[in-house]
């Protein structure tokens, strides 16, 4: 493993070192640099396309499957499928995440694929967190999708940021979910200079007492420009609430397009969204304490994105 990887790795996923009861695989530039199973969950190379299944057996409880993908120069484009199927009563968390380094002038690009099939009553924490570092001038770019079924009664938890060095994504997420079933998206997004981002969400809630919950919240500094679009569609007795909270600063610019489609006489649905600066009494009031302006930007953008 490189150092740039190891680098990469404690600030994308915790790294400390290679756990010894976990399951994990790192992928290293479009390639394998360390990969373990365990009694309970087994990784296994897919022979059709670049990627991995992630195998689950039910019942499992307690455990955590590290799946991090590192780019640690310019000119790479990586592409990748990981599947994940998780048992019946299984409940795990998932850490993923993604870092590029870029030294040189080429384009270096993540694109990540990752489905998720819950079954009855299991339970996933998602954690994915992306950052791109070097001094090169060639783009940082990370595109993740994450398609995921839930089954009946289970419950998914997707906590993803991205908080700085990435100069283009587009996050695409589409879920169906199906008898009681729950999902919690928490997203947290910072851009700054010529930075784009775009977040695509669309909840399918297929089935009676399903719901999901949806919150963004982003920074959007210098001439960067972000678009958040969330669908949420109701085809049963359902509960769905999409929200995007958004700070512009300089010459940033926020896109906030939401829609709901209620099939479904029971089905309650919601969307909040607000778009605006940092207030004045907020930095006023840092100010009055002794830091400076910036500072005082700092420490509210972190409260936010916190």
């Amino acid at each position: 493993m490189k150092s740039i990887t190891e680098q990469l790795l404690s600030i994308i996923s915790d790294w400390k070192g290679i756990p010894d009861k976990s399951a994990y695989n790192i992928r290293e530039d479009s390639g394998c640099a360390g990969r373990q199973s365990t009694a309970n969950i087994e990784i296994i190379s897919k022979t059709d396309r670049p990627g991995i299944d992630i195998r689950v057996k039910a019942g499992t409880k307690g455990e955590t499957v590290y799946i991090p993908a590192c780019i640690t120069h310019s000119n790479v484009d990586d592409l990748v499928y990981n599947d994940f199927y998780i048992g019946e009563d299984a409940d795990v968390t998932v850490v993923a995440g993604c870092g590029v380094h870029v030294e040189g002038e080429e384009e270096s690009k993540h694109n990540g694929v990752h489905r998720f099939y819950l079954e009855k009553n299991s339970r996933v924490v998602y954690l994915e967190k992306h950052v791109g570092t070097g001094e090169g001038n060639g783009n940082r770019a990370i595109n993740p999708v994450t398609w995921a079924t839930l089954g009946e009664g289970s419950y998914m938890e997707m906590d993803t940021s991205q908080l700085g060095g990435v100069d283009i994504t587009v996050r695409d997420t589409k879920a169906t979910l199906l008898k009681d079933a729950k999902l919690v998206v928490k997203e947290k997004l910072m851009t700054d200079g010529s930075d784009t981002a775009e977040s695509k969400f669309e909840v399918t809630l297929a089935g009676d007492g399903s719901g999901v919950q949806l919150t963004s919240r982003s920074v959007a500094k210098g001439k960067s420009e972000q678009t958040f679009r969330s669908r949420i569609i109701g085809n049963a007795v359902c509960t769905g609430h999409s929200e995007c909270d958004a700070i512009i600063m300089d010459e940033g610019v926020v896109h906030a397009i939401p829609e709901l489609t209620a099939r479904s006489v029971d089905a309650a649905l919601i969307h909040e969204a607000a778009i605006g600066k940092i207030a004045g009494e907020q930095l006023t009031k840092l100010m009055t304490l002794g830091l400076s302006e910036k500072e005082a930007e700092q420490k509210i953008i972190e409260g936010f994105l916190k």
